[in-house]
């Protein structure tokens, strides 16, 4: 969207309940690397901000400076009214940021704390991209987070030519919802092994999507097992949250810190 990959132990994992900080600690995870933004500036060797596309979540992608602030250590990625349509022509401009081409992650567990304000079409998100992906969405599409709007909870998915093309997202089952803490931070998670990803929040094990053996290497049902670029974007609007009510914005998702682990 591969490298070397990082051996790690398959199998489901059962995540221990924590109530905000990361939850590796004496379960077998190792740190292998961090961003926790406390030099208040981004670092362009691990990051990029993210392009403007055509896809619903990336048509309010832009590089105005007013979508990227640092407080108390903590990234802030804005979501804003744009007051200059003949500078750019969407009516809503979005910060985001991530590592392709600069950083990619082997299959290991990804953990992101991050604070979401809530408004009408908000839609932020955290998700994993193949770091040598060549065609969506048969090189697999990981969602540790996406929330909509107002909602109490937040969906965690995967996609692929199984779950996607070929409409098989019951068998198994290819995504769930979890209730989040709605007004503070929530650490989001995704634990990726040969035969399953396990999804968390706060250290609470949501759901795992698991290999089906037997089925045809042709259905590309499980193509997870790769290394991948990290998306944290704020995003606005589009046929799955519906339509952005201006007059809750600006909207902010706030990320406290980033942490890769792999297995020890």
């Amino acid at each position: 969207m591969r490298r070397t990959i990082i051996g790690l132990l398959t199998g489901l994992t059962v995540i221990a309940a924590t109530s905000c900080g990361s939850s590796s600690s004496g379960d077998g995870w190792k740190l292998a690397w961090e961003e926790n933004f406390e030099s208040e500036k981004i670092d362009d060797t691990v990051w990029s901000k993210t392009l403007r596309g055509g896809a619903d979540w990336a048509k309010t992608q832009s590089h105005d400076e007013r979508c990227f602030a640092f407080r108390d250590g903590n990234l802030v990625l804005r979501g804003i009214v744009n007051d200059d349509l003949e500078a750019d022509t969407s009516a809503y401009l979005c910060g985001g940021l991530f590592t392709k081409g600069k950083k990619e992650f082997a299959p290991g567990r990804i953990e992101v704390r991050a604070k979401l304000q809530a408004a009408r079409g908000a839609w932020p998100a955290i998700w994993l991209l193949p770091y040598d992906g060549k065609k969506w969405p048969n090189d697999g599409e990981i969602d540790i987070m996406e929330r909509l709007n107002h909602d109490g909870f937040v969906y965690q998915t995967v996609h692929s030519h199984y779950t996607y093309n070929l409409k098989n997202t019951t068998n198994p089952p290819s995504t769930d919802t979890i209730a989040i803490n709605a007004d503070d931070f929530n650490v989001y998670g995704a634990d990726i092994y040969r035969d399953s990803i396990v999804f968390h929040v706060n250290g609470k094990r949501n759901f795992a999507y698991v290999r089906k053996a037997e089925l045809a290497d042709s259905l590309e049902q499980y193509p997870f097992y790769q290394s991948y670029y990290l998306l944290i974007d704020m995003q606005l609007g589009g046929k799955w949250v519906g339509e952005v009510d201006p007059a809750e914005l600006p909207v902010e998702m706030e990320v406290d810190w980033v942490k890769y682990y792999v297995k020890e």
